[in-house]
């Protein structure tokens, strides 16, 4: 099973490579051509003709497009992203500060999303045929059709404001302070010993992570729901009603392990989408993620950092990929013996 999972996460390497250069080739033409000089920025206001030309020397931005980005590459490489225009810090600190905290948002809303998601097409399956399915399926397309920026607004208004159970602002109470380790707050809490920066932190990512989750999950409940019935048109399924095995150990025990597969490969490219999609839901929150941080770049016009989160987005994106894809071969023998 090994020997067969690693060429494919092999081919998924380079295949990430390739594709990180085509999306930092990308990054760097379109941001470039804009009306916008980093060398200027960079620089005080008081700052004269003389010292931009230099500034712009000293950052290779005299030279043609193609040999500029093969600096910027080297120096990408080497593990140097660069300096902030704004913040005036090395952007790869930067980075490094606020990508935790958007992927433990993210895996949490995944999470979620997926039990939502599977219980909630199980429920779909289960009311097919009946006078219920309608009404049932006519509320998975209703939350389907709701954004996750709606669902914030909604929850932000509800439990915030109007009933003020949950905090909607930041990532952690104020007068508590984020312990040193890895970035991922709740990990961090938990080695720590400090149960109320735990709870604090699970308290702020409640309303951001099920306004995410909740958002993404009506597909995977309707895409497991197809996927059981295509599976019940199977022999196997009539042969084990044909041994007396009740229907709950038919859909527990045989038919939902092969509908939980191609629902599995979504699930990749749902956790894709809602990475993304922490953006908007950061910005809401005021949560101190990798979204919030491209806003601010945006606004001001941060080069070095608009590049950095694009790529940090996409080889996040392509990880998760690579590694549904391998679990996805673990788990369906058939393609194991291709």
């Amino acid at each position: 099973m090994i020997a067969t999972v690693f060429p494919l996460v092999g081919r998924r390497l380079l295949s990430s490579v390739a594709i990180l250069l085509i999306v930092s080739m990308l990054l760097f033409v379109v941001l470039h051509v804009l009306p916008v000089d980093p060398a200027a920025m960079s620089l005080p206001p008081t700052a004269t003709l003389a010292d931009i030309e230099a500034m712009r020397r000293e950052m290779g931005l005299d030279q043609p497009l193609p040999n500029q980005y093969m600096i910027w590459l080297a120096k990408v490489i080497q593990g140097d992203f660069g300096a902030s225009i704004h913040f005036r810090r090395g952007v790869l600190g930067l980075v490094a500060d606020t990508l935790p905290a958007t992927v433990e948002l993210a895996v949490l809303a995944m999470m979620i999303a997926s039990a939502l998601g599977i219980v909630g097409g199980l429920v779909l399956f289960h009311v097919r045929g009946s006078r219920k399915e309608p009404v049932v399926d006519f509320g998975s397309i209703m939350l389907l059709s709701i954004p996750e920026f709606l669902w914030s607004l909604f929850f932000i208004l509800i439990f915030g404001v109007a009933l003020h159970w949950l905090p909607f602002t930041g990532r952690l109470d104020p007068d508590l302070r984020v312990p040193a380790g890895t970035g991922f707050l709740l990990f961090d809490a938990l080695m720590a010993g400090r149960l109320d920066i735990f709870f604090s932190a699970a308290r702020h990512m409640i309303l951001p992570s099920f306004a995410l989750g909740i958002a993404f999950s009506p597909t995977i409940m309707r895409v497991l729901r197809s996927s059981l019935i295509d599976v019940y048109q199977e022999d196997y399924i009539h042969l084990a009603r044909l041994r007396g095995l009740s229907e709950r150990r038919i859909l527990l025990g045989h038919a939902l392990k092969n509908a939980i597969l191609p629902t599995l490969s979504l699930m990749g490219v749902q956790f894709g989408f809602l990475f993304g999609g922490t953006l908007l839901v950061e910005v809401i929150y005021s949560y101190p993620g990798l979204g919030n941080l491209m806003v601010d770049a945006v606004r001001n016009a941060d080069l070095p950092i608009i590049q950095a989160v694009g790529l940090a987005y996409c080889a996040v994106v392509l990880i998760i990929n690579t590694v549904v894809d391998s679990l996805y071969m673990v788990l369906n023998p058939k393609l194991r013996l291709r």
